[in-house]
């Protein structure tokens, strides 16, 4: 196999893709992973200071709207001011910390803490103090809430708490252009459900950044995927993988029947062409045709019954997935008819945290959109979502307690991993490390 990527050097042109062949694998401390220090680092040099996907345009769509976005010890509320424009704050009472907002809102007319019921309008502004005049001078200029830097990309939010990290537009790169195609703008949000997993952020995001685990822990795909020849492609921060479904995975010496192919395409995502029942036989294949060109017929079916055309699409287009790793901690799983956002966050200690299902459609123009379903599961339930994220989700115990092991102290990375790699020097730039030691303050 043989990926398409840009060398991992600070010098390389950005976008800019050439093709390389083997070279010596590279190593990664496992203490990246474990390390109370290196969370510590991570968490007053790159989470406070790093543009992040927050919400769904969808969850603020309103005036009145507000969404608290929540990553470690970092709170930021999202509102839709009565102007129509979005601003962010930082979710904290100018008196004495609290925090103002939990979770999501509608209608609202102010933002006020519910501890002492100080107030500010919808742009951040002081707007009241209760017994006012026991504080002295209190000018309401000097006392508006802390404003986080707050921008969009189609259907999603992003922020940056430190307000200097440069226009989103030169942060994402050149992915926007990438995926412009598609048309993002067209979806809109289903839900939000965040899991609590027992690993570190950067666990929960090595697997959706790679394709390598998917001959040992996806199995049921290897008839209807091609998990070889993907090719990939790193700008500086981000990175992108292709990947063509309705096909079977060169791994098999003999390649599957069509049979197999739709049994294993339906059991993963037969939602998509309207088919859930995984003992319906195969259509036929008209002459001239491949199955590819049935399963995206059938996709094309689905979206007629949801006033959607898919006409602008080839059948290529419509059964080839794009991904996109944007850093630190967010992959974009694309289809022309659905997005799911896949994000982590840190938790309470290097060995927890959240992976959050952001789920899109494209739905047809004019059709009312209603407000997204928020879900937050408790630690340890089973968390209900597809096979394969349930999957995913299912082995970050394991990978997290190995890395524990002492014998391990550094892991092993292929070229086919190198969208993680590029995660690794990324964050060695942002903290401000070599590539093996933590640097001092």
């Amino acid at each position: 196999m043989v990926n398409v990527v840009r060398e991992l050097t600070d010098d390389a042109p950005v976008g800019v893709t050439i093709t390389t062949g083997a070279r010596q694998p590279v190593t990664i401390p496992s203490s990246r992973y474990i390390d109370p220090a290196f969370a510590d680092l991570e968490l007053r040099r790159l989470w406070p200071k790093v543009w992040q996907f927050a919400c769904s345009t969808d969850h603020v769509a309103q005036p009145g709207d507000a969404y608290e976005y929540r990553c470690g010890p970092y709170s930021t509320v999202i509102v839709r001011g009565e102007d129509g424009l979005l601003r962010a704050f930082q979710n904290v009472c100018r008196h004495r910390g609290s925090a103002i907002c939990d979770g999501a809102a509608s209608g609202l007319t102010e933002l006020r803490c519910p501890f002492h019921r100080w107030s500010w309008d919808l742009t951040g502004r002081l707007r009241e103090v209760p017994s006012r005049r026991g504080f002295g001078s209190l000018p309401a200029q000097e006392y508006g809430l802390f404003p986080v830097a707050v921008d969009t990309w189609g259907p999603m939010v992003f922020v940056d708490p430190s307000n200097s990290g440069g226009p989103l537009s030169d942060f994402l790169e050149g992915v926007p252009e990438d995926i412009a195609w598609v048309g993002l703008d067209e979806f809109h949000c289903d839900y939000l459900v965040s899991v609590p997993l027992p690993g570190n952020w950067k666990v929960i995001s090595d697997g959706f950044s790679e394709t390598y685990h998917v001959q040992g822990l996806h199995r049921e795909m290897l008839p209807s995927v091609d998990d070889v020849n993907g090719p990939q492609r790193l700008w500086r921060h981000h990175g992108k993988l292709e990947q063509r479904y309705g096909l079977p995975s060169p791994r098999f010496r003999e390649p599957p029947g069509a049979e197999a192919v739709w049994a294993s395409f339906v059991e993963v995502m037969g939602a998509r062409i309207g088919v859930t029942d995984k003992s319906a036989p195969a259509p036929p294949v008209p002459p001239g045709e491949t199955l590819r060109d049935v399963l995206a017929g059938l996709l094309r079916k689905v979206g007629r019954s949801e006033g959607v055309s898919y006409g602008q699409f080839t059948n290529d287009q419509l059964m080839t997935l794009q991904q996109y790793n944007l850093f630190p901690n967010v992959s974009l799983v694309v289809f022309p008819d659905l997005m799911t956002v896949l994000r982590s966050r840190p938790g309470a200690t290097p060995d927890d945290g959240y992976l959050d299902v952001i789920n899109y459609r494209r739905t047809a123009p004019g059709r009312p959109v209603p407000r997204p379903i928020d879900v937050q599961l408790p630690a340890g339930q089973d968390p209900g979502l597809s096979l394969i994220l349930n999957q995913d989700a299912g082995n970050i115990a394991r990978a997290q307690r190995g890395l524990h092991q002492p014998g391990f102290s550094r892991m092993t990375l292929s070229r086919e991993e190198c969208r993680i790699l590029n995660m690794h020097r990324n964050l060695e730039r942002w903290l401000g490390i070599t590539p093996t030691e933590i640097s001092g303050d």
